[in-house]
């Protein structure tokens, strides 16, 4: 038995001395002193020495151990002084060398335009309301005066849920929450992403922004309409800009109108930005139509209001002069990086 375990140890040493890693190590740590072991296994087989040369046989196996574990944390030791060593003089810093440039990002370019129309109108006692875009079909369409079979609903066809829910083709279903509470009066824009099932060209997509705007108040009229949106665009676009309203139609508003702005680089003289027309279309509004207000349970005969409603893409595009939709949302850096 003395033999076999002088033996073990000396196999044991010989494999330590010899081992370059600490993977190796460990090796040698599981084959001898393991649950499967060398050392192990001689003391499985006490059961065949004789009674009296068990404690001898066990002493001399502890002894064994001791010694071959503390070599191998001495080697461990002094193999691991040597990797990080190694380490050392590998991960040398320069400190002559100049410093690596930190890429710092910032806002994106529909973020920026979002910001700008979002102080113009606070500054004016406006408040900022977001709502879900999974919207039901009540809010999106019923309560804004486009019911079931209404011919508007073709231009805004979108993405149905089911029956009673849909992704949201406006922010207006905002503004009919908002009446809803009855707490009157109301100054507040609505901004947030749509979707329409439209195809995606320089000009559409199916998923864009918009920022709608709601008041109602006691003897609201078309003036107050003009006014707001005159002082929206001078603040927007500069303080030379002047605004064209055009009789048009939607089925929330009555009378309604689309809004052109002179074009911020010719000044109305005409150029290629505005298609040599001198204005440029910007957005829609007009006076919340009583029927809109009784759904929401606002009596028509004592408050009016207004709205109007822009798209984000469409103002981050004319003021960065920006041709074509689709690179807002590329995430290329090499444009986004020039905002």
């Amino acid at each position: 038995m003395k033999d076999q375990l002088d033996k073990i140890k000396e196999e044991a040493l010989k494999q330590i001395e010899s081992s370059d890693a600490l993977e190796k190590l460990n090796d040698i740590r599981v084959a001898y002193l393991g649950k499967k072991g060398e050392l192990t296994s001689v003391l499985k087989s006490m059961k065949d020495v004789a009674p009296e040369e068990r404690p001898k046989v066990g002493q001399m196996v502890n002894e064994a151990r001791e010694i071959i574990e503390a070599k191998l944390e001495e080697t461990m030791k002094s193999l691991a002084r040597k990797a990080r060593e190694e380490q050392m003089k590998k991960e040398v810093i320069d400190v002559t060398l100049p410093a690596s440039k930190n890429n710092v990002g910032h806002s994106h370019p529909n973020t920026i335009a979002l910001e700008e129309v979002e102080r113009i109108f606070i500054g004016m006692g406006y408040e900022v309301v977001e709502g879900p875009e999974v919207e039901y079909d009540e809010y999106n369409f019923e309560k804004l005066n486009i019911p079931a079979n209404h011919p508007a609903k073709d231009e805004q066809d979108t993405f149905y849920i089911n029956k009673e829910m849909v992704l949201r083709t406006q922010t207006s279903p905002v503004q009919a929450r908002v009446m809803e509470q009855g707490k009157l009066p109301i100054r507040m824009i609505a901004p947030g992403r749509v979707f329409r099932s439209d195809e995606v060209d320089a000009t559409h997509s199916p998923s864009f922004h918009q920022i709608e705007g709601l008041v109602i108040d006691k003897n609201i009229t078309f003036a107050d309409l003009k006014g707001t949106l005159a002082e929206f665009a001078k603040e927007l676009f500069g303080e030379d800009t002047k605004v064209k309203f055009r009789p048009h139609h939607f089925p929330f508003t009555e009378p309604s109108a689309e809004v052109d702005v002179t074009c911020f680089k010719c000044g109305g003289s005409g150029c290629r930005f505005c298609k040599g027309s001198g204005w440029i279309e910007i957005l829609g509004c007009g006076m919340v139509h009583p029927h809109v207000l009784e759904m929401c349970g606002i009596d028509p005969e004592e408050y009016t209001g207004f709205a109007f409603g822009v798209g984000l893409e469409r103002i981050a595009l004319l003021k960065y002069e920006i041709d074509d939709m689709r690179l807002l949302y590329e995430n290329d850096i090499r444009f986004l990086k020039q905002f």
